[in-house]
């Protein structure tokens, strides 16, 4: 089983157009170009302290590039 595969929040490698799909429990929660949008996803996903978890790796899996950029590379 890969990280992601057991990770409840996915954020997919950056965007050539930029931002990074955002997917929590296996759903898609959409484009987030900032950490701003990815906690309001997983805020409206239900998890508490959302601020807290983005680097939190049992938490969050972030695939290719560094965390937190979400511009093209």
């Amino acid at each position: 089983m890969s990280d992601s595969d057991s990770t409840p929040v996915v954020i997919g490698r950056p965007a050539g157009t930029g931002g990074r799909r955002v997917t929590i429990r296996g759903r898609s929660a959409g484009l987030a170009h900032s950490d701003a949008d990815l906690v309001e996803f997983l805020r409206r996903a239900g998890l508490p302290d959302a601020e807290d978890l983005l680097d939190d790796p049992a938490w969050v899996h972030w695939q290719e590039g560094p965390p937190h950029t979400y511009g093209p590379e």
